[in-house]
């Protein structure tokens, strides 16, 4: 049995998953909602979330997510976040980047240019593999379907502006649903999907 990757992406309805955790997470190109997702706060999708980071045995993530969450997690180890931070700092890292940057967070690896056979040797090592935000390098994923799901946590919020889930020009993709839609007080929606080919056309009529 291979292991599976998973994308968690939170996004608005306008498909944008630029910097839902804080004004300064990415401000890249004059984004001005940085933070979009903390009036949310969601206690249905929370627990939907929390599940999923508990059975992770690896992170994958693009550069910018990277280093936001090492200069983060290592610290906080402790009160309400404290057990995300320890299973980050406990599991393996491994970053998908351009450069070659110093990974100075435990555990970290980068992985090399060929990310398709980079995912299968994932797959070999590990169980349930987790790519957390890394939009850019979700877009890599998505359009080669290397992955088995695509977790949408998509918030009733449009932004107007800011980096897509499915920016115009995307590689045509086609998905199905996985499992039943769950919404959350808050208006929140967790989305699965699994990739299904290459989109086909028809008539109406």
């Amino acid at each position: 049995m291979t292991g599976r990757i998973t994308i968690d992406l939170f996004t608005t309805l306008d498909g944008v998953a630029q910097a839902p955790g804080g004004p300064e997470e990415d401000p890249s190109d004059g984004f001005p909602w940085g933070g979009w997702q903390a009036p949310f706060a969601d206690p249905v999708i929370g627990e939907r979330i929390m599940s999923g980071i508990e059975r992770l045995d690896a992170l994958v993530l693009g550069r910018r997510t990277y280093d936001i969450f090492a200069g983060y997690w290592p610290q906080h180890t402790d009160g309400p976040e404290g057990s995300i931070g320890r299973k980050f700092n406990a599991v393996p890292k491994y970053v998908a980047s351009r450069g070659t940057p110093a990974l100075e967070w435990e555990g970290s690896t980068l992985l090399g240019t060929d990310i398709a056979a980079e995912v299968a040797a994932l797959r070999k090592r590990h169980d349930d593999i987790h790519v957390i935000g890394s939009v850019d390098f979700a877009h890599t994923l998505i359009a080669g379907e290397l992955y088995d799901e695509l977790v949408l946590w998509t918030y009733p919020i449009v932004l107007g502006q800011g980096k897509k889930v499915f920016p115009e020009g995307s590689e045509a993709v086609a998905l199905r649903l996985v499992g039943q839609p769950l919404a959350g007080p808050s208006g929140a929606v967790d989305l699965r999907y699994a990739p299904n080919g290459r989109p086909t056309t028809g008539d109406m009529t």
